[in-house]
């Protein structure tokens, strides 16, 4: 039976990949009751079963809002009839692991991922973890929830699960233990969820750990949990070069990204880990298919079918990421904003696999990370993301289009700008007046930084 629903439900909060705003202003624990409850609504609809036949994972991070957010959630969920499968405070590729493992109708992390402590959210996937997006279900969910709740005769049972043993045995099996070398490795967590997650597996290997900020703690005293911020890496890339380590490591705040510092203190550019990591897979699997996005430097397909691999370039974004995945069958898949997809883990991103492949890599070449990308950073010049705000970013991106018409052109995802020895790609945000501006010259450092200011005037006269 239906009744009115008095959550905070603003559209603003239901965005391309997960639901997320402000805690106290943009949603709250009533927000998360009424989404649970749609949410399993839908997936019912999805699988054509009744609620009560409807089975849910759910996990949370280290936010101080979580235990309550999750608890609201778990409680929505259950009032429609739902059975709800709680493993508690985990990592979000955790709780892919637990929907995908244990063969679930769908899950729900209750996380903000990289956002500032004042932010909750909850990331929402479907049968084999197959993510729920602005294009396929989170609208949905919001017209739901909106709507009203739906309570069943009998609630639906909740029961608390523990995976880390499955989800670790699981993960053991990405690398040959005996193929790792010794070395030191300075670890950043963010305060966030990489701690009790990789933690435990990097720490089974011959590797001595310097740790920061890697116990969860949602007040997030040492800095926010998003690495892709320079501000939030100064204190790894100095510490690395300061204990003469081997390598940096650093995750977001739900731990489902990894990014990586060389030995001098460097930030390792997210296309050209992509690149290495798909080097790697390809030995594993010969032949096989990797994705790249529309932003990335062209080491990745160079070295992919270089690798005899076959490169296929998709959207941004982690829901086409996984559709497209499952769709050619790709093996690998990787992203420049440190989104690492693999086939064989429900073709989902995780922040543990490519730290455990990154420590055989470099223990199997023998070379140092500064060694092994050196090729790469001598010849690939990249430009990074640069935001610019724009009054019409569809008329500027149409505009920009215009300008560069003896050169072959996508609209795969924005506007991509393809000449032989230099590229661009101009995409608008989901959510904010910007455009998203990547460029690369194959010439050099200052052809790049040349062809990057003719582009950002363009962009913002």
């Amino acid at each position: 039976m239906a009744r009115a629903t008095d959550a905070l439900l603003p559209d603003v909060i239901f965005k391309a990949y997960d639901v997320r705003g402000l805690h106290g202003e943009e949603m709250d624990g009533t927000t998360a009751e009424a989404i649970g409850n749609a949410f399993v609504r839908l997936l019912a609809e999805r699988e054509d079963k009744p609620v009560t036949e409807v089975s849910v994972g759910l996990g949370r991070d280290m936010r101080l809002t979580a235990p309550e957010m999750a608890e609201r959630f778990a409680a929505g969920a259950q009032s429609a009839g739902a059975r709800v499968l709680d493993a508690g405070e985990i990592a979000t590729e955790v709780l892919y692991f637990l929907v995908g493992s244990r063969a679930l109708d769908g899950g729900a992390a209750i996380t903000a991922s990289h956002n500032p402590k004042a932010y909750t959210g909850i990331k929402l996937v479907g049968r084999d973890a197959l993510p729920l997006s602005g294009d396929s279900g989170i609208q949905q969910v919001r017209e739901l929830a909106q709507s009203g709740s739906v309570e069943a005769s009998e609630p639906g049972p909740i029961e608390s699960v523990d995976v880390t043993d499955d989800f670790r045995e699981a993960m053991r099996s990405w690398v040959d233990p005996e193929k790792v070398s010794a070395m030191k490795v300075v670890v950043d967590g963010g305060n966030g969820m990489a701690g009790p997650t990789a933690g435990p597996l990097l720490k089974d290997l011959p590797i001595e750990l310097v740790p920061l900020f890697f116990e969860p703690n949602g007040e997030f005293p040492g800095h926010e949990p998003n690495p892709l911020l320079p501000e939030n890496r100064e204190l790894i890339c100095a510490t690395v070069v300061e204990q003469k380590a081997d390598l940096g490591m650093a995750w977001d705040g739900d731990a489902d990204r990894c990014f990586f510092v060389d030995e001098e203190g460097r930030f390792v550019d997210g296309d050209f880990l992509t690149a290495l990591l798909a080097q790697t897979i390809l030995e594993r699997d010969p032949g096989a298919e990797v994705l790249y996005d529309v932003r990335a430097s062209r080491a990745v397909p160079d070295l992919v079918e270089a690798a005899g691999g076959t490169a296929r370039m998709s959207r941004v974004g982690h829901a086409f990421f996984k559709a497209l995945m499952r769709e050619t069958g790709a093996v690998f898949g990787g992203e420049v904003s440190g989104h690492y997809y693999f086939r064989d883990f429900y073709c989902a991103d995780s922040g543990t696999i490519p730290a455990l492949l990154v420590c055989e890599l470099l223990s199997e070449r023998g070379s140092s990370m500064s060694q092994i990308l050196e090729p790469l950073r001598d010849r690939y010049f990249i430009s990074g993301e640069i935001n610019s705000e724009v009054a019409d970013p569809t008329g500027k991106l149409r505009e920009i289009e215009k300008e560069f018409k003896d050169a072959e052109i996508s609209t795969l995802d924005g506007v991509s700008v393809d000449y032989p020895d230099w590229h661009f790609n101009l995409r608008a945000s989901n959510t904010e007046p910007l455009l998203r501006l990547n460029l690369e010259s194959l010439v050099s450092p200052d052809d790049m930084i040349e062809k990057r200011d003719m582009l950002l005037g363009m962009i913002r006269s």
